[in-house]
């Protein structure tokens, strides 16, 4: 009553509620009356007896304390009465909003009042009728949970129109009701149009009456009964059975030769299961395998949800075990493979297979199996290991130029651990919009998904209510036109025009997300004959991309090629990935029925070729014949269930071309898709490894370069034949190390390498900053942000102390903190700083340089006092080298008190993170020298590069856009009065409207990644980090219509 509007909604959601004893409002006004009065006669009297005391008694005596107690009381309770009288009752809510949530129930969502009228809201009145004027009412319910201002109304009559409204209560009693929009809706679902029944309904109970058929058929056979007994005797401790892992008898492979190997990763957090070797469980399958071992790879796969009943399998193969067939003997060899791993483990649930093999140049295949220990009661007396350590223990052993699948393993151990996470997330409730698109190779066909969801595809949320109504379908079915869209927008009270408006909008977002421009999202269509429904509170439209474009074939220009936060999963084992999430009970017992089937099969046609007598012969031809019907039962089941292939046909279906046209929907004429959204619904939070080459590594490493100090700006001659790359580390031994002390302070150098400069003044070196090797002399090159002549003179004089001109670099790095802050200039900062560089007269740090390949052209030569390309010849001490991407440093003052970083994993990517005791400082103080090279127009060498110094926050957009004006600038500068010379010698300018369409590509081993415009390069781990960056023009932009994209030769 005081008002007091943060108290009283904190109480609420604390579970405050209104108090039962004022029923009426002249009750509430009584009680007010008669506490005020008491109050007031209770103050006269202390006062009273207060005068009548000495002025010595009257200090600090309890009647004195008292009567300032109740004076507080009286002014509480007149302020109490003023908030009552004033008070009144709440206006209606400001929206009120009717959907429909399933056939019998509708859903409303309402705001609280513009205006409360000096009382806090407490409660909410839901009411409905079949009537408009809403009289008589069929029912109200009250929501006093003030913070879920929603309700489900439940019970209701499908197909019949129902009028809600809804009414806000303060403690002067109810508000006027506010109508909902649209004012009526009937409880209904998409599937009232052809009464289509769900695709799960009856499948798990048909899976089940035929696995009973197939036991039933092994009946004579003893061995499932015998294999329960150990079952239930096996039924101890994990911790105590774990304990045969640590016992002298158990033998493990250590290192791999040729052959197929079978191992399981238990981890919990950051940390593995190992054996008393140190080493991750690894037992061999056989010394070879087939061509078919993706069919292999699928059955073996399903076997896992078959662990407990691995002994009977066993038992099933053993009259094939001097069979003929290939197939048959390797999946009784993996079978022998997962009961000796479940023996020496001494558990039997060994995880969940990785969506692929593992495969080396040595002729080795890896099956991994992953299972989170996290859920799992603590083990005693097991051994755990970080991944940090096992890493630097392999690299001991391991062969960094051809690397086995047991080192590809552990390179990429925390993506396949973070995979291995996301696969089990589910979706939050609601209708989204999903995009089918597939790749074909060779061997499979794979579909794409998010990263950060692999048991999903690509998608972005329409609404929260997963339900499509009757009307909303019909609507959607029945549109042929963009005029229909149109008048839809603006009929308000219509069911279908809020789904129109929340498709538009998914429609932008998921558009911007896989990058598709406006010209080509015309032809896209949406899948009109299901709305998909997995679980019970997820559903889906599908978004098809033209019929030409759903699957793209082996070799063709894919523009949704796989880019940072998406992944390719082969067709069915994103099924299974995607019904395990969805469907635990269905998909585990179609796995159980299909594993089994298919090897009875292969023993049923191994029996026919075997059979010689009559009764033989008629025998297999009976097993044969039942195992091919219950084959055909369960192929029906699975049939039904799998959603995707029925949209796969439809989507590639030409004749005619089916599908909703989303210009129906969107005015392309008017509306321009953004570009990728800043959303990160499926944005990664680490850059994918790619599996590493089996291929020998280039002796020429591109990863141990050398790195300019901070501040400098130099000119390398990419010069291959001068690189000194003997004493450079290999990429693959960098994958298996840890981060050292000075991994931090010191970008990787070649040990012994120094750089001088090439003015005539020898070997005159500089060495500063902790070691590292200092500044050569070298003039001053284009920067992004450069100081004022007069500033730099100084600074010049200071650092080399006279006409020598030798500007060390570890003095320049002392004496910055006396005129600025390291951090001074942040990465967004830059971008504005370019407009006022040349303005502004300033102290600040500069940030890059530009480089220049040796092929300089003589016509730059007049401007040496930006650029300087000294010859090769110049200094017999000057070493060149590749560029490299990455030279990581940090300031001296803030790296020296660091301690030793040590990898950490984190929760929800498996991203390698570098943590130290205050990663606070650490990610402030710590910066990267970038090498980033233009790879479009600019009228330079093709290899002209510039450095970018940036810090852990700096995203890939920023540097985009400090790449491409300082392009524009040196451009103009040393190209734009060179007059009418050769057209690739003319300056070229992009304007900061064109600046979006560029974006950052990452290439490796010739595989391109584009970066998204908000991911951080510095969150790169290894093996990417000897990538190269480069600044292109966005496939499909305008801009590539202009000018062609460079090519590195």
């Amino acid at each position: 009553m005081t008002n007091n509007v943060p108290m009283a909604k904190l109480l609420l959601r604390a579970g405050a509620k209104e108090s039962p004893h004022f029923v009426s409002l002249e009750g509430r006004a009584v009680h007010l009356a008669t506490l005020v009065q008491e109050a007031e006669q209770r103050v006269s009297e202390l006062q009273a007896q207060v005068r009548s005391e000495g002025p010595g008694e009257r200090e600090g005596s309890d009647r004195e304390r008292q009567l300032k107690a109740w004076e507080w009381r009286l002014r509480l309770f007149r302020r109490m009465q003023t908030g009552f009288e004033h008070a009144n009752a709440p206006d209606a809510p400001s929206v009120v909003r009717l959907s429909v949530s399933s056939s019998t129930s509708l859903k409303v969502d309402f705001q609280e009042p513009l205006c409360v009228n000096s009382a806090v809201v407490t409660k909410y009145k839901v009411s409905w009728s079949t009537a408009p004027s809403l009289s008589p009412l069929l029912g109200e319910m009250i929501v006093d949970d003030t913070t879920l201002l929603q309700c489900n109304i439940t019970g209701l009559t499908s197909g019949t129109y129902y009028y809600v409204q809804v009414s806000a209560y303060n403690m002067k009693g109810w508000g006027p009701p506010l109508v909902s929009t649209p004012a009526c809706s009937s409880p209904s679902s998409w599937r009232d149009i052809d009464g289509r029944a769900p695709r799960q309904r009856g499948q798990k109970e048909a899976l089940d009456q035929l696995l009973g058929q197939i036991k039933e058929a092994h009946r004579h056979c003893v061995c499932h009964e015998q294999c329960k007994a150990p079952t239930q005797g096996r039924k101890h401790s994990v911790s105590k059975s774990l304990r045969h892992l640590f016992q002298p008898t158990s033998k493990f492979v250590k290192s791999l030769k040729r052959g197929l190997y079978l191992t399981s990763i238990f981890y919990r957090d950051d940390n593995v299961l190992v054996t008393p070797e140190d080493q991750i469980p690894i037992v061999e399958i056989e010394d070879s395998y087939s061509s078919s071992l993706m069919q292999d790879f699928l059955w073996f796969t399903k076997v896992s949800y078959l662990w407990e009943e691995i002994s009977w399998l066993q038992q099933c193969l053993s009259p094939s075990q001097s069979s003929c067939s290939c197939t048959l003997q390797t999946r009784l060899k993996m079978l022998q493979a997962v009961s000796h791993l479940q023996g020496m483990l001494g558990t039997q649930d060994l995880g969940q297979v990785y969506f692929e093999p593992i495969k080396d140049k040595h002729g080795n295949a890896l099956l991994v199996l992953l299972k989170d220990m996290n859920a799992c009661p603590n083990l005693d007396g097991v051994r755990w290991t970080q991944l940090c350590k096992l890493q630097l223990q392999r690299k001991s052993i391991s062969s960094p130029e051809e690397p086995t699948a047991l080192d590809m393993l552990l390179i990429t151990l925390h993506e396949k651990l973070a995979y291995h996470r996301r696969s089990r997330k589910l979706l939050s409730p609601g209708l989204y919009l999903g995009y089918l698109k597939l790749c074909t190779s060779v061997e499979q066909i794979r579909a794409l998904v998010p990263q950060k969801l692999p048991n999903i595809l690509c998608h972005t949320k329409i609404r929260d209510n997963c339900n499509v109504s009757r009307e909303e379908w019909q609507w959607l079915q029945a549109l042929s036109s963009l005029e229909e869209s149109l008048e839809m927008d603006h009929d308000v009270q219509s069911a279908p025009h809020r789904l129109l408006q929340d498709l538009r909008s998914a429609i932008k977002d998921l558009m911007a997300h896989i990058n598709v421009p406006g010209n080509q999202a015309q032809d896209f269509r949406i899948y009109s004959q299901e709305v998909l429904e997995f679980g019970e509170k997820v559903s889906f439209l599908l978004l098809l991309p033209p019929c030409d474009e759903v699957c793209t074939a082996p070799g063709q220009n894919n523009p949704y090629s796989p880019r940072s936060g998406f992944l390719t999963l082969p067709l069915q084992i994103f099924e299974l990935v995607h019904f395990n999430a969805y469907c635990p009970s269905f998909i585990g017992q179609y796995c159980r029925v299909s594993a089994l089937l298919e090897l009875e099969s292969l023993m049923s046609q191994q029996a026919l070729r075997e059979a010689f007598s009559e009764a033989e012969l008629l025998a297999a031809k009976k097993k044969h014949q039942q195992v091919q019907e219950h084959m055909q039962q369960m192929e029906e089941v699975w049939r039904d269930a799998r959603w995707i292939m029925d949209a796969l046909q439809y989507a590639r279906y030409k004749q005619p071309t089916g599908g909703i046209s989303i210009s129906w929907i969107i005015d392309f004429s008017k509306e321009v898709l953004p570009d990728k959204p800043p959303s990160t619904s499926s944005q990664p939070d680490f850059m994918p490894s790619p599996m590493p080459s089996p291929e020998p590594c280039r002796k020429h490493s591109d990863f141990a370069g050398l790195s300019d100090e901070e501040g400098s700006s130099e000119v390398f001659l990419t010069t291959d034949s001068d690189y000194d790359s003997s004493r450079a580390q290999s990429p693959r031994e960098l994958d298996l190390l840890p981060p050292s002390p000075l991994s931090s302070s010191a970008p990787l150098e070649p040990r012994g390498f120094l750089r001088s400069d090439g003015s005539g003044s020898g070997g005159v070196m500089c060495l500063g900053g902790g070691g590292r090797g200092g500044g050569a002399l070298r003039d001053s090159t284009p920067d992004v942000l450069q100081a004022s002549e007069p500033q730099h003179g100084r600074e010049s004089e200071r650092c080399g102390g006279g006409g020598g001109g030798v500007r060390c670099a570890g003095e320049r790095r002392r004496g910055a903190p006396e005129l600025f802050d390291s951090d001074f200039i942040l990465p967004s900062r830059q971008i504005e700083l370019l407009h006022i560089t040349e303005k502004r007269q300033a102290f600040c740090v500069r940030t890059s340089s530009l480089e220049f390949p040796s092929s300089t052209s003589a016509h730059q030569q007049p401007y040496s006092h930006h650029t300087t390309c000294p010859s090769p010849s110049t200094s017999p001490q000057r070493r060149y080298h590749r560029p490299s991407s990455v030279d990581r440093c940090c300031s001296a003052e803030r790296c020296l008190p660091q301690l030793p970083p040590a990898r950490t994993l984190s929760e929800d990517s498996g991203t390698q993170r570098l943590s130290s005791p205050s990663p606070a400082a650490l990610r402030k103080g710590c910066h990267a020298t970038l090498r980033v090279y233009p790879q479009y127009r600019t009228g330079l060498p093709k290899e002209t590069s510039v450095k970018l110094c940036v810090t852990p926050g700096t995203s890939a957009r920023e540097m985009v856009q400090l790449v491409v004006q300082e392009m524009n600038v040196v451009s103009r500068r040393m190209l734009g009065s060179s007059g009418g010379g050769d057209v690739q010698e003319q300056s070229v300018y992009y304007s900061p409207e064109q600046l979006k369409h560029f974006g950052l590509v990452l290439v490796v081993d010739n595989r391109e990644k584009w970066l998204q415009d908000d991911f951080c390069p510095l969150e790169l781990q290894n093996p990417w980090l000897r990538g190269k960056l480069c600044v292109r023009i966005k496939e499909y932009s305008p801009l590539a219509l202009k000018h062609s994209r460079a090519t590195t030769v």
